[in-house]
């Protein structure tokens, strides 16, 4: 009986302990930033503003595909209304077109010692699926202004950002503005299909220059409200990476004929077994890249439980892997996604296919390579009647990570609080394509963010229907690029 009491005492010590170890670094964790302090007042003359942005969304400058020259000769168009609005910038920065539609602004600084600051955007938008036109509440290129809001393609990828520096820059040369450090704008043109002659060719200019910017700032994170679970408060989420992007193309073959005397596998068959097995067996996850970094500079504003968890990830890392990757939106934040696209095999209901094809395409996490991928795929389907090629190329690999204690990190995330003093500033993963992956070979830091408000419901217009932005919003996306450039140039 002693001894039994012996252990139960050891047990309950050992308990009380690493109940103690959870609470000591649940507790550990900083205190969140209080929800203090006056956004800048909305700029002077906003409405015109938003009128300047409305008629840059009425010049359809569409990149509708390889095929198709992106935007037609529609960037000449909106390069004109460019010169009109922004007569300072014209008149006080140069201008390069580089490619057949890309723009180089240089605002010289006095100091040529200090590296310079990269802004980017870009100008092309995705074209609207046909048959969806009557779905919009205003027309998707009529650049409307109702309810508050700028409505059409556009709106949200990416001419606000294009035309909201265009404006921070104007008003700062309006105001007598001399920068001591180069301020840079680049803004490509075919960014919807990668950016191959626009972003890449503006990117290989700077680098054949010898540019190696303190940090750029591109597109692809928001202030994010009502999207993470358990935080009532709005997030600045900085973008320090994204996602490399990775598309293969299986191809299974078989024997054909009567479909009333099949092998006791078909081509159609062995595909769908092919395509399970990489939807069964996923990439490991990665909660130690920048997805996991970001949660866990959230937690201090979950709930207890939330909060024990991801302090304690030591002991609770299998059940936080296995409740992030229970979401879409989480689990691409911690892992090499796998997603079956296409499909194509057969031509008749009684006729065995000599073969079929699959097109499954991956999002390529920090940490991850190209190659790996293509070794994970081809150990996972293990079939020599299932081959395995590029899909339209041979991807890219995931981007490098930005510094989150880097000056440019600061300096974003000072300029975000400064029009969304409420906000918490995160870092995060980019899990989508943006023109960053090019800058960031003129650039050790590039970053990924706009103070652009998304709610749930904003997150699916972006690429669909009713795109719009609030004026309000826009006036913020404005002043976010003043304060920038004055505190990171100026």
């Amino acid at each position: 009986m002693r001894g039994l009491l012996k252990i139960a005492g050891v047990l309950l010590a050992a308990v009380g302990l690493l109940l103690l170890v959870i609470a000591w670094n649940t507790l550990r964790l900083p205190a969140m930033p209080p929800a203090t302090g006056t956004p800048m007042p909305p700029p002077a003359e906003l409405d015109r503003a938003a009128q300047r942005l409305a008629e840059a969304i009425r010049i359809p400058t569409v990149s509708h595909g390889f095929a198709r020259p992106a935007g037609g000769d529609r960037f000449a168009d909106l390069h004109a209304l460019l010169e009109r609005d922004f007569p300072r910038v014209h008149a006080g920065l140069k201008r390069e077109k580089i490619g057949s539609g890309s723009l180089l602004y240089t605002w010289e600084g006095s100091d040529p010692a200090l590296p310079p600051l990269l802004l980017t955007a870009h100008q092309d938008v995705v074209p609207v699926e046909p048959g969806t036109e009557s779905g919009w509440t205003h027309p998707p290129f009529s650049g409307d202004i109702a309810d508050g809001y700028v409505w059409g393609r556009g709106t949200l990828d990416n001419k606000q950002m294009l035309m909201a520096t265009l404006e921070g820059v104007e008003r700062l040369l309006a105001a007598g503005a001399k920068p001591k450090r180069t301020v840079l704008l680049a803004f490509g043109h075919d960014e919807e299909l990668g950016g191959p002659l626009g972003a890449r060719a503006i990117a290989d200019l700077l680098a054949q220059r010898n540019v190696r910017a303190l940090f750029s700032l591109d597109e692809g994170s928001a202030i994010l409200e009502g999207v993470v679970p358990g935080i009532d408060r709005p997030v600045a989420q900085i973008g320090v990476a994204e996602k490399g992007f990775l598309t293969l193309q299986l191809t299974a073959r078989a024997k054909g004929g009567h479909s009333s005397m099949p092998p006791p596998h078909t081509a159609v068959g062995k595909l769908g077994r092919a395509v399970a097995r990489l939807e069964e067996r996923q990439m490991p996850a990665a909660p130690a890249g920048p997805g996991g970094d970001g949660l866990r500079a959230l937690a201090p504003a979950m709930g207890r439980a939330a909060r024990a968890v991801i302090a304690n990830d030591w002991l609770f890392g299998p059940l936080l892997i296995r409740q992030l990757g229970a979401a879409p939106t989480t689990n691409a934040m911690i892992r090499t996604t796998t997603a079956p696209t296409i499909v194509q095999g057969g031509v008749k209901e009684n006729v065995l296919p000599t073969e079929a094809t699959a097109v499954v395409n991956f999002r390529i996490a920090p940490g991850d390579t190209v190659a790996q991928v293509k070794a994970h795929v081809a150990a996972v389907i293990d079939d020599p009647d299932v081959s395995i090629a590029d899909y339209r190329g041979e991807g890219n690999e995931a981007t490098p990570v930005a510094d989150r204690a880097g000056p440019g990190f600061a300096l974003i995330g000072d300029a975000a609080r400064a029009v969304a003093p409420d906000a918490i500033v995160s870092p995060g993963l980019v899990v989508t394509g943006t023109d960053s992956k090019h800058y960031s070979r003129v650039s050790a830091a590039a970053y990924r963010f706009l103070p652009m408000r998304l709610r749930p419901e904003d997150i699916r217009r972006i690429h669909a229907s009713d795109e719009r932005i609030a004026i309000a919003n826009y006036g913020e996306i404005i002043n976010f690029y003043l304060a920038l450039i004055r505190a990171a140039a100026l």
